[in-house]
């Protein structure tokens, strides 16, 4: 019996970039809808054509040079409550922007309809199937997403189910359940799932279920779990979880879950292996720092602090982790703190091409002296963070001075700047130039000077907290040039 495939439907660049500190150009939003193309996404959502220029200019190049593997998306509203299909003005721009894909959303919830709307129940029902079907006669296949679906069916299922069967019969291809508002539960998105499918399979109609979460109750990624084992066979959601109020649900995490938990086909299996990178590269383009913590993908998803776990994991790597990191493009790291044991020491000691004898003490002396440092208020592990960011630091001056003499290159944007650095954020930083062999040599010759320093530790001293303080270096972005290298070759490549 064949694996379950669950289609996968980005709303990155529309849904995602309504997050509070996200903010695209049409340049980044082209590289990243290439990207995910590339990867062998189904659906990606580019915009909402007629709101703003930036969208519109995207579809025009989407138009120009289209995605090779997904199916572009144009999201939209139905029609407006008393007017027609024919004269309004959301569904000229969904018609202009010539994508193949129409994203049509509508009220499911009898309040909204009243309060928002300010309409009728049934006046509503009639703007959904008729929008659809105009959008069907366009010869645009059309997505119906039922907002505040959960929130509706709490309230009144039967009208909540009656919303989407209205747009199944005017000939959509999906109805896609949306918890807008962020607040159900997994059990609610389960039983709201489950009557839409049963309903669906009643009338007979072709129309497949898909979800839609956010997560406000930090239970996006979960809700859509539960959705699909439901019945829903598309997800939708954004690369790390960005988007509108605490986001979407993180379709890293989505997407891993269900191939990796669950043995169900979401995307091509190679793409899997690239998470780690393209979750970065987003993170770069939306100049946000990827949270260290993030599941998955993040750089500390695998590392390893307590003397215990790490004592195991020398043993038997998965005894304190889940996957093996390198499933999802990541790898397993070793920290020092007063929390070590010798198996801390000698992982560490390793990375810097040392062999340690685990019973001599000396080594056990070591810990014991490094415990001593962090209760007198030293931190190791800023000290490392210190190491790399003073390579960065001497990566961006490098930068800086090939800019001065160097035009502009397309696709910069020299007048961005960084909200967690002082410099402007110039071709380096998004990712489309690479260092020069003399640069890579300094840059190299600059690691082994720090690294032979490593055992130096920095002290912070505070009048406020004497107690406890770390460098106040910001977390390093490991795969910097690594991320924005991995994008230049994603807008190169296609699926086959």
């Amino acid at each position: 019996m064949s694996a379950r495939k669950i289609v996968v439907y980005d709303t990155t660049l529309r849904d995602g970039a309504q997050g509070p500190d996200v903010s695209f150009s049409a340049a980044d939003k082209e590289r990243i809808a290439r990207a995910l193309d590339w990867l062998g996404f189904d659906y990606v959502e580019a915009g909402f054509p007629g709101s703003n220029p930036k969208d519109a200019e995207l579809f025009a190049r989407l138009g120009a040079k289209p995605l090779t593997h997904a199916r572009l998306s144009a999201f939209g509203a139905t029609r407006r409550a008393g007017g027609t299909c024919e004269d309004d003005t959301n569904l000229a721009a969904l018609a202009a922007s010539n994508a193949p894909v129409w994203t049509l959303v509508g009220k499911s919830d009898v309040w909204q309809v009243a309060k928002v709307l300010g309409t009728t129940t049934n006046e509503n029902l009639a703007m959904v199937e008729e929008s659809v079907a105009y959008g069907m006669g366009q010869g645009r296949e059309v997505i119906f997403d039922a907002e505040h679906f959960f929130d509706g069916y709490a309230r009144d299922a039967e009208y909540a189910v009656e919303v989407c069967l209205a747009a199944a019969r005017a000939g959509a291809s999906w109805v896609v359940l949306c918890d807008t508002n962020g607040g159900s539960l997994p059990s609610s998105v389960r039983d709201g799932v489950e009557a839409v499918c049963r309903a669906l399979r009643s009338t007979g109609v072709v129309t497949r279920v898909g979800i839609h979460t956010h997560n406000d109750c930090e239970l996006a990624v979960a809700n859509t779990l539960a959705g699909v084992l439901a019945g829903a066979d598309m997800v939708q959601g954004t690369i790390n979880g960005y988007g509108e109020r605490c986001g979407n649900a993180n379709l890293v995490s989505v997407v891993s879950n269900l191939t990796l938990k669950l043995g169900m086909v979401a995307l091509p299996e190679a793409s899997l292996s690239r998470f780690s990178e393209l979750s970065r590269t987003v993170a770069e383009i939306a100049n946000l720092a990827l949270p260290v913590q993030q599941p998955f993908v993040g750089h500390g998803a695998f590392a390893h602090k307590g003397g215990q776990h790490v004592a195991a994991v020398l043993k038997h790597k998965d005894a304190y982790q889940h996957i093996d990191p390198t499933l999802v493009g990541n790898e397993a790291r070793v920290l020092v703190s007063e929390q070590s044991g010798r198996g801390n020491i000698l992982a560490k000691a390793r990375e810097f091409g040392l062999e340690l004898d685990r019973d001599d003490p000396q080594t056990r002396a070591l810990v014991n002296h490094l415990k001593e440092l962090e209760h007198q208020g030293y931190a190791q592990r800023a000290g490392e963070r210190a190491r790399r960011g003073a390579a960065q630091s001497l990566e961006r001056a490098l930068s800086r001075a090939r800019r001065c003499k160097s035009p502009r290159l397309q696709g910069a944007h020299p007048q961005r700047r960084c909200r967690d650095r002082g410099d402007h954020a110039g071709p380096d930083r998004i990712g489309q130039r690479r260092h020069s062999l003399d640069d890579r040599r300094l840059l190299g010759q600059h690691h082994r000077g720090v690294i032979a320093g490593a055992g130096r530790l920095a002290r912070v001293r505070s009048d406020h907290c004497p107690a406890r303080a770390e460098l106040e270096t910001p977390p390093a972005r490991r795969s910097q040039r690594r991320s924005g290298a991995m994008c230049a070759s994603l807008a190169s490549c296609s699926v086959e």
